[in-house]
């Protein structure tokens, strides 16, 4: 039972938290995020020991969220670390404006291209310049093996359960770019048929579209990595179907008019 508690004292912060909120917002004094006009509107997300709060960018929501905090923090005895706090302005708010909240909460202003659980945080026009991240972690691993003189059967590992892993926890959530992927099984296909340690571009026996062919058929066993993010996603759709009552599950589904 002992173990247990430092947990539930956390559900319990997190639940006072979120009552702090939601109070505010039905006085009117809080106002979250909608992305259309059917859509659920969204003040806050908990995510482990982590919090994001949508408020409009004003004066008085600004005091509002910090008054909440503080007295979360008087009712918890947790502390918010404003050092590791950030706060991101959509374009249309004024440079004046954002100038007082940020002092008002104490928090430094982010751009929001950073990463949160390993994940971009915001996704712009150009997503090969969003997820150009994975292509030089691939690139930096196979660097590091350059050293090294691998066998074929080192190679084979290597691929399967290092570079072809890299990508596998972001295509469970975002549909990668054709030219990414291209770029990543290239860089594969030039370290399988490459020689001993360096990275010369060997004699290639067989093309890259028979690598994934199971072994039983005259192949490697490589992953499409097209078909495999399409079948990552392709949970996010079970959900879409068998949970309507998630919050996603909602968002995506609101009618726009």
């Amino acid at each position: 039972m002992t173990r247990c508690r430092p947990i539930y004292l956390f559900i319990l912060c997190a639940k006072g938290l979120s009552a702090l909120i939601r109070k505010a917002e039905r006085r009117g004094y809080l106002h979250g995020i909608s992305v259309c006009s059917h859509a659920p509107t969204i003040s806050h997300l908990l995510f482990a020991d982590d919090c994001f709060l949508f408020f409009r960018a004003d004066e008085k929501e600004a005091q509002v969220i910090k008054n909440i905090l503080h007295t979360y923090e008087l009712a918890s005895g947790q502390a918010i670390s404003q050092p590791k706090s950030e706060v991101f302005f959509s374009s249309v708010v004024p440079s004046p404006l954002k100038e007082v909240i940020t002092n008002i909460l104490g928090v430094r202003v982010v751009m929001g291209t950073g990463k949160y659980l390993g994940l971009p945080s915001m996704v712009g026009r150009s997503k090969e310049a969003t997820f150009g991240f994975i292509k030089d972690r691939i690139w930096h691993k196979i660097n590091s093996w350059s050293s090294m003189c691998l066998s074929k059967a080192d190679r084979e590992v290597m691929i399967k359960s290092v570079l072809q892993f890299i990508p596998s926890y972001i295509m469970g959530v975002f549909l990668l770019p054709n030219k990414i992927v291209d770029a990543i099984e290239k860089m594969i296909n030039a370290f399988w048929w490459g020689h001993g340690g360096n990275m010369r571009r060997g004699l290639h026996w067989m093309s890259w579209e028979r690598l994934p062919v199971h072994k039983n058929f005259r192949g490697m066993g490589f992953k499409d990595l097209t078909s495999f993010n399409v079948a990552m996603l392709g949970k996010q759709g079970w959900r879409f179907q068998t949970d309507s009552n998630s919050l996603v599950c909602r968002l995506f589904k609101a009618p726009l008019g």
